[in-house]
């Protein structure tokens, strides 16, 4: 049985693809032998040379508009998308310490850079009668973190409602639309906050990693994913091997949510 995903020569835009799980999904579908093309707010110092790097803020309607028409002429269509793209950057101290300013940066990161680009590069799939949209979620929208996500796990919930309607919309049009949601995955940001966690509580890193396994309830498999299991499984679903996948979410997080 072979193991070729057949992704050679697919067209692929993955958004956020410098650091942590989007350089992972890069390599992966580079590797696949994909096209792609990615985007960062700012170029990397050593770029790739089979990877077209456009810098971009993505949460602006403006930033979206650029990074799609940039990928369409790059590849002169779109085969795949991948939003990976989003995160947190709200203060701690719970609901009270959300303005409407920490609402729409969350909004805007983690929600409507999706929905921006999909509104551009969708319809060009639905003529070509055949893509895939994977948007990278999270279990936070079944497990949020109050006192400091809040308005990110309420962003990701809407982005997993989003991507489920999406799907339906369009599956009859040859498109999938799938949802990858992680759990705590030790990426360049989560090394950094357990190495802070853990200069607090006078520990070592892998102690700055128990206590945020401790705050998410506990992770039967005992560690955090690696950036590389999330992109491997992202790989999967956007490839031909998983064409009659659609409108469903992938949960990866070690066995952290109860159930689902």
């Amino acid at each position: 049985m072979s193991f070729d995903l057949g992704l050679k020569g697919k067209r692929a835009f993955v958004t956020g693809g410098t650091k942590g799980i989007g350089a992972a999904v890069v390599t992966a579908l580079r590797d696949a032998g994909a096209r792609v093309v990615t985007t960062a707010r700012t170029l990397p110092a050593i770029a790739a040379d089979d990877v077209h790097f456009i810098a971009a803020d993505l949460m602006t309607a403006e930033g979206c508009a650029a990074a799609a028409a940039n990928a369409r002429d790059h590849l002169g269509g779109v085969d795949i998308i991948v939003h990976v793209v989003g995160g947190s950057a709200a203060p701690g101290g719970g609901f009270a310490a959300l303005d409407d300013a920490g609402w729409y940066q969350e909004l805007n990161w983690n929600l409507m850079s999706a929905v921006r680009i999909d509104r551009a590069l969708l319809p060009g799939m639905v003529a070509q009668g055949a893509g895939v949209i994977v948007h990278v979620t999270s279990i936070q929208n079944r497990l949020p973190l109050p006192e400091s996500t809040t308005a990110y796990a309420a962003a990701k919930a809407a982005l997993s409602t989003y991507s489920k309607s999406l799907s339906k919309e369009v599956a009859s049009k040859g498109v999938r639309v799938v949802r990858v949601s992680p759990g705590w995955v030790e990426t360049e940001a989560s090394v950094a906050m357990a190495e802070r966690l853990a200069e607090q509580a006078g520990t070592d890193y892998e102690g700055g990693k128990q206590i945020i396994m401790q705050a998410l309830g506990g992770i039967p498999l005992g560690r955090p994913a690696k950036p590389v299991e999330v992109a491997d499984l992202i790989a999967f679903v956007a490839s031909p091997r998983a064409g009659a996948v659609t409108g469903t979410e992938f949960v990866i997080d070690g066995g952290t949510t109860p159930t689902a």
